[in-house]
């Protein structure tokens, strides 16, 4: 098994992080970003979308990051990553959804805005506007905590891994944010993953001030 994909792109730490928690063998080979190669025509094979994460099972190539959990929960996880009964399985895929479409959204507005922007190009109306938008997605997280452990139930999920891989980010880009209390409490329970610690939290300085990938 290979995964393409730069460490500083937290659509690939998702994958990354899945793989550590599965206990899965794979080769890692850094992609895009400062080490270009997504233009390349053998790549491009593997992703018509010139984009990373890409898995490479066997002769199978699997892209899109949530499309690549899927993937491996399903080939290689327990129940507890990937439920057989199609309801139990909908508790964590739904947050893989309304991570995609709501939160990471907001999240990427605030990261650019303020983060990959140098200070006199930032516009602070707009990131606000973004940031506004994870406050209140980090209540409907706390709103959920108050019913279960982690966020399709008692055990971690995909639900978790898509979402806690944007938490650490959001808190860490320099923006005024606080973490609600049981967000906060279930950040700090993945901030003590192996996974979690080797992936998710690492250096992403060389993004700052950077528009260009």
């Amino acid at each position: 098994m290979k995964l393409f994909g730069r460490t500083t792109s937290f659509n690939v730490q998702k994958v990354l992080w899945l793989l550590e928690e599965l206990s899965v063998n794979y080769e890692h080979v850094e992609l895009g970003g400062r080490f270009g190669g997504l233009d390349d025509k053998d790549f491009i094979k593997l992703n018509p979308m010139k984009k990373v994460p890409v898995l490479i099972d066997g002769n199978k190539s699997v892209w899109e990051s949530h499309t690549i959990l899927r993937y491996l929960a399903t080939c290689y996880g327990n129940e507890n990553w990937y439920p057989a009964c199609p309801y139990e399985r909908s508790l964590s895929e739904r947050w893989l959804d309304w991570s995609q479409t709501v939160f990471q959204p907001a999240f990427m507005g605030t990261f650019w805005g303020y983060y990959r922007k140098p200070e006199n190009k930032r516009d602070m109306e707009a990131v606000n506007r973004d940031l506004d938008t994870c406050i209140n997605c980090l209540q409907v997280i706390e709103e959920q905590l108050k019913q279960s452990e982690y966020l399709a139930g008692k055990n971690i999920s995909l639900a978790d891994i898509v979402v806690g891989a944007v938490i650490y980010r959001l808190v860490s880009q320099g923006l005024s944010l606080e973490l609600p209390d049981l967000v906060n409490r279930w950040y700090d329970k993945l901030s003590k993953r192996p996974g979690y610690i080797k992936w998710v939290m690492s250096d992403f300085t060389e993004l700052k001030a950077r528009e260009d990938f």
